[in-house]
C-alpha cells in the first residue's frame, strides 16, 4: 500500500503529522464482515484449531450458522451492555464463537489472561477484574482446570459454560449444549440494534501500571482498524490471507489485529498452540509443518527461535516462505542477527528478500496506528500513521509526548472515569 503524510510544526513547536489517505468505507462491525464472507466464500476455512495429529476447522458458513443459538443462549441468561461475558481460557475455537456471537447481539465480552486463573495464588487481578466488570457469565475450557480460581472469586450463583469438566460447586452449561438453544427473533433484534458505538470487548492493559484497565473497544475500533490495516497492506485484498498464530486473544495484538486480518479479509486463522518458549516451540514448528501462512506475525523471541531452528528443519523453512507475504514482528525491537537470519533464509528460500515490518500501537488504539510498509535495513523503524489518522508530537523535557488522534481510538476505561 501507499502511506503517505504532511507534517505541519505549529508555533509552540508541537508538530502535527497527519495521513494524507483517505480512509475507505467500512461496515459497522467486524461481524458483518463475518457475514459477508460467509455468504461469499461459504465453504472456506474461517478458524481451525489443533485436534489429535491434525486441526479441527470451521467454514464461514459454520461459523455464521452456529452464532445465534450461542447468542439466544447469552441473551436469555440476561447478558447485556452493562452484564459482559467473561472469558478466563485461552485461544480456542469455542472462545473465538462466544466472542463472535456477544458481539452479534451487543454483548460485550472480556477475554482475561489465564495466568490470572492459572498461575496466581491470591487471584488479586481476577478479582479487581470481576469486580469492576460485573459479568453474567463466565467460560472456561477446561472446568477442573479454572475451578479454584471460579470459586475464590465469583459468586456462586454466576453461570458457567465450559467445554469439558463441568464444575460441581456451581451451575455449570457444557459448550456444546448451548449449540442447541431455540433462537427467537430477540436475536435478530439485538443483531440489528448494534451500532459502531456499541462495546464490542474490554481488553485489559496489563495493569505493569498497577491494576489492570478495562479498555473499551467499540465495533468501529474494529472495523476502521482493520480497513486501516488493509490500506496499509493491500496485498490482503489481492487473496484471502492465511495465518498461523499463538498470540494470546486477552491481548489486542493476537485477538483485535491477527484474528481480525483473517476475517475482515475472509482469510484462514490456525491457531498455533505452541509459545516461544524452550519447552513449547517445538509444537510451533510441528504446526508450521502443516501450514503455510501468507501473513506471518510474531515477537522477536520466537523470530530468534525460528532463525535457530531452521537448519535442522528444512521442512519448516520451506513452508514457513512457501506463500509469505510478509513477516511482522511487535512487543519489542527485533535484534539485528535476527533480522538478518530472516532475511537470509527467505533469500535462500525464494531467492527474494521477504518484507519484515513492524508498527506502532497501543490497546487504546485497536491496536493498529503506524505501520512501515517498506523494506526498513534495521530494525527499529516504526513507519507512518495509518489513513484516517492524525498524531502529535509535543515537547515534554527531552523528548516528545505522543498524542493520537482517529476513529481508531478508545472512548475511554471501563467504568473508570478519572483514568480515562
Amino acid at each position: 500500500g501507499r502511506m503517505s503524510a504532511v507534517c505541519e510544526t505549529r508555533a509552540d513547536g508541537s508538530m502535527v503529522i497527519s495521513s494524507s489517505e483517505a480512509l475507505g468505507p467500512y461496515p459497522r462491525s467486524i461481524v458483518d464482515a463475518l457475514a459477508a464472507w460467509a455468504e461469499k466464500t461459504p465453504d472456506a476455512v474461517m478458524i481451525a484449531d489443533r485436534e489429535g495429529a491434525g486441526w479441527r476447522s470451521l467454514s464461514y458458513a459454520q461459523v455464521i450458522e452456529r452464532i445465534p443459538p450461542i447468542a439466544q443462549a447469552l441473551l436469555d441468561a440476561g447478558l447485556g451492555p452493562e452484564r459482559p461475558l467473561i472469558i478466563l481460557s485461552g485461544n480456542e475455537i469455542e472462545h473465538f464463537l462466544l466472542g463472535m456471537a456477544a458481539i452479534w447481539v451487543g454483548v460485550p465480552y472480556a477475554p482475561i489472561s489465564p495466568a490470572y486463573s492459572l498461575v496466581s495464588t491470591d487471584f488479586g487481578k481476577l478479582r479487581h477484574i470481576a469486580g469492576l466488570l460485573t459479568p453474567g457469565m463466565i467460560y472456561a475450557s477446561d472446568g477442573a482446570q479454572f475451578a479454584p480460581a471460579i470459586d475464590a472469586v465469583f459468586a456462586p450463583d454466576l453461570p458457567l459454560v465450559v467445554r469439558s469438566n463441568p464444575v460441581s460447586s456451581r451451575a455449570s452449561m457444557v459448550f456444546d449444549d448451548l449449540l442447541n438453544t431455540v433462537v427467537t427473533p430477540a436475536v435478530a433484534r439485538a443483531h440489528e440494534a448494534i451500532t459502531g458505538e456499541t462495546v464490542g470487548k474490554i481488553l485489559f492493559t496489563s495493569g505493569s501500571t498497577g491494576l489492570p484497565k478495562g479498555v473499551i473497544t467499540t465495533n468501529a475500533m474494529m472495523a476502521c482498524n482493520q480497513q486501516m490495516i488493509r490500506q496499509a497492506l493491500a496485498f490482503l485484498e489481492d487473496e484471502p490471507p492465511v495465518l498461523l498464530d499463538w498470540m494470546p486473544w486477552n491481548h489486542v495484538a493476537g485477538g483485535s489485529h491477527n484474528v481480525g486480518i483473517a476475517l475482515y479479509n475472509g482469510g484462514s486463522f490456525y491457531i498455533d498452540d505452541g509459545q516461544p518458549t524452550p519447552g513449547r516451540f517445538g509444537r510451533t514448528l510441528e504446526n508450521l509443518a502443516m501450514v503455510q501462512p501468507t501473513f506471518f506475525m510474531n515477537v522477536p523471541k520466537a523470530y530468534e527461535f525460528l532463525v535457530a531452528a531452521f537448519p535442522d528443519n528444512p521442512h519448516v523453512r520451506r513452508n514457513l516462505f512457501a506463500r509469505l507475504k510478509l513477516l511482522q514482528y511487535a512487543g519489542a525491537g527485533l535484534a539485528q542477527h535476527v533480522f538478518d537470519g530472516l532475511a537470509e533464509a527467505a533469500r535462500a528460500e525464494t531467492g527474494e528478500r521477504i518484507l519484515i515490518i513492524t508498527g506502532y500501537g497501543s490497546t487504546e488504539t485497536a491496536p493498529f496506528a503506524f505501520t512501515t510498509t517498506w523494506a526498513v535495513e534495521e530494525a527499529g523503524h516504526i513507519g507512518l500513521p495509518a489513513a484516517g489518522m492524525s498524531i502529535k508530537l509535543v515537547r515534554n523535557g527531552e523528548k516528545h509526548e505522543l498524542r493520537l488522534k482517529g476513529p481508531n481510538v478508545t472512548p475511554g476505561y471501563w467504568r473508570d472515569p478519572e483514568k480515562t
